[in-house]
């Protein structure tokens, strides 16, 4: 069995090894601030990951992802971590994910000694993002190795090697459920703890500010499903809503043959997603505390960039995931880590162009 890590180097190296642009946003904030956050997406991380482990089935996923919320909840019996990680690590082909599902003992050991506020909301987000993640399994994960339609079916795709019929979200509300449990609900989170922990947190008032932080969640998630779109739909899944294709004339079975045609309905949710990032910037600029704005505000900015390069792939997004480049993160660092509202602003508006 590895060595259990010690709290720094969960919060710092492992932190680090599974998230990039997250890592960079949080070893700057405040160190009251430091372990719930990452606490909590370290467990989100980790459920996830057990989630989307390919070999075992959707059934046997959807219980194991339902044991891990109740540990992480306190509800579940002594063994279950244990064994969650005996089954699930072996099985994780990146050495990253692998040591995080090796280290889920020592992760929820830390949730039980943060204080008992922050420990009542991790658990309250992780409640909603874990119930986000059930709804992934069931909605898509029962399409797997079939090749006959269901209620929420589309035609089959033809691009891919094997008989995978593609499932995509029924309506457009689903779509917004789904970007409000994984992700707007944590903008809400991020709130409530700034709040508690640093003073003077904002000029506005904090339900003003937890609006803005959960339209700015969802806009974030909504550019990693646009950006994931193509390869969503060699596995299997379209989260496209199926409403709004057929409004298009077309089923989501149809979009890798001939994207051009649904690129009204991803131009329609790139759009809010560049609304869910403008609140973003208005909640990043009311924040008086530089580091925290900082923090804050360097999602926004690398969402903008996302945001041009896909309007600019247009129908491409669908062959190639677009990717801000190393490079240009360093340089958004560089340019926004001592600015001004003001700056941020300008900063924002230069990097979106020609997204909006």
């Amino acid at each position: 069995m590895k060595k259990l890590l010690a709290r720094k180097d969960l919060r710092v190296r492992l932190l680090r090894s599974v998230s990039r642009s997250f890592y960079l946003s949080l070893r700057i904030l405040p160190g009251a601030l430091r372990d719930p956050l990452s606490l909590a997406y370290l467990l989100a991380r980790a459920t996830d990951t057990i989630a989307d482990t390919p070999e075992p089935p959707a059934a046997l996923r959807t219980e194991a992802l339902g044991e891990l919320a109740a540990a992480i909840q306190g509800t579940a019996v002594e063994k279950t971590t244990a064994r969650l990680r005996e089954s699930f690590a072996p099985l994780q082909s990146d050495e990253a994910e692998r040591t995080l599902i090796e280290q889920l003992p020592a992760l929820l050991d830390w949730l039980e000694e943060l204080e008992a506020a922050d420990r009542a909301e991790v658990r309250k987000v992780l409640a909603r993002i874990n119930r986000g993640q059930m709804l992934d399994l069931e909605r898509f994960e029962a399409s797997t190795s079939t090749s006959t339609s269901t209620s929420t079916s589309t035609s089959t795709s033809t691009s891919t090697s094997t008989s995978t019929s593609i499932r995509a979200l029924p309506t457009a509300a689903d779509l917004d459920e789904y970007t409000y449990l994984v992700a707007g609900c944590v903008g809400e989170f991020w709130t409530r703890l700034c709040f508690a922990h640093v003073k003077h947190f904002s000029d506005r008032a904090e339900a003003e500010m937890g609006e803005l932080g959960g339209r700015y969640g969802q806009g974030l998630q909504l550019i990693n499903i646009l950006r994931d779109a193509g390869n969503d739909l060699r596995h299997g899944r379209c989260y496209l809503p199926v409403d709004e294709l057929h409004s298009s004339g077309m089923a989501a079975g149809e979009i890798l043959q001939n994207p051009g045609r649904a690129i009204l309905v991803v131009d329609k949710w790139r759009e809010k997603a560049q609304r869910g990032l403008e609140s973003g910037i208005e909640y990043a600029c009311a924040i008086r505390n530089r580091r925290v704005r900082f923090a804050t505000a360097l999602p926004a900015l690398i969402g903008a960039r996302t945001l041009a390069l896909l309007r600019e792939a247009g129908p491409k997004i669908f062959e190639w995931k677009v990717k801000v480049s190393r490079g240009e993160v360093r340089k958004m660092i560089l340019s926004s880590a001592l600015a001004s509202p003001r700056e941020v602003r300008v900063l924002f508006q230069k990097l979106q162009g020609a997204a909006v």
